[in-house]
């Protein structure tokens, strides 16, 4: 079932929850006050300029922007990041982010580990963030790597992927757009941070998709 928020953002009602499903590329758990996201990639952007890798400044200032935002807009009493918050070693990125963290101590964040979050276990402690390999709410359970069937859970969210599909249009143009991923037991968030790139799916009979174009969420399965 599908409806719109005061904001005019989508809300899908899924196993007994009500999910807004942001074109921010995040998730508001309404039941729980919580905002859901995965794979921000903090630091990736100087991990590849300490490489000798030209890349953008202001990469992950964008990004920590827009969720500031989405704080602002649905007070959410916690956040979940479905792992690769940060790219790789500390950097002074991660310091940033430390200063960022601050504006927000009434707000836990809750941080499922990813195979890029390989930082000491003090550096998460000081920036404020309770670190799980799985964290499970309401039965509905949270890994980053995507899992294959229920595993006795209501549902799993997991990242890892960065998915995307493609979209036709009417000239055979073709886009490659990031979606929410709505398995039979498991699903899959976009990825949150603008500097990674995308994983095609191809959705089986019964799954749902849900395309973000623009400032728009579109479902397509």
């Amino acid at each position: 079932m599908q409806q719109m928020d005061t904001a005019g953002k989508e809300i899908f009602r899924f196993k007994e929850q009500h999910w807004h499903l942001l074109p921010e590329k995040a998730i508001f758990w309404e039941e729980e006050k919580t905002l859901i996201l995965s794979d921000l990639h903090l630091g990736k952007s100087a991990h590849f300029r300490k490489a000798g890798i030209a890349v953008p400044a202001g990469i992950m200032q964008e990004d920590l922007f827009r969720l500031q935002q989405l704080i602002t807009s649905y007070l959410p009493v916690r956040i979940i990041i479905v792992g690769d918050m940060f790219h790789s070693r500390h950097n002074n990125e991660v310091q940033y982010f430390k200063i960022w963290r601050g504006q927000f101590p009434h707000i836990r964040f809750d941080l499922v580990l990813g195979n890029h979050d390989i930082m000491e276990e003090e550096i998460y402690s000081e920036l404020q963030l309770d670190v799980y390999d799985t964290l499970t709410i309401r039965d509905i359970h949270f890994v980053h790597e995507p899992c294959e069937d229920s595993n006795g859970y209501r549902y799993t969210f997991s990242g890892h992927l960065h998915p995307g599909v493609v979209m036709a249009g009417p000239a055979k143009q073709r886009l490659r757009l990031p979606c929410f991923y709505f398995g039979l037991h498991c699903g899959i968030l976009p990825a949150f941070g603008d500097f990674t790139g995308l994983a095609t799916l191809n959705p089986s009979p019964g799954e749902t998709v849900f395309v973000i174009a623009g400032k728009s969420i579109i479902r397509t399965h």
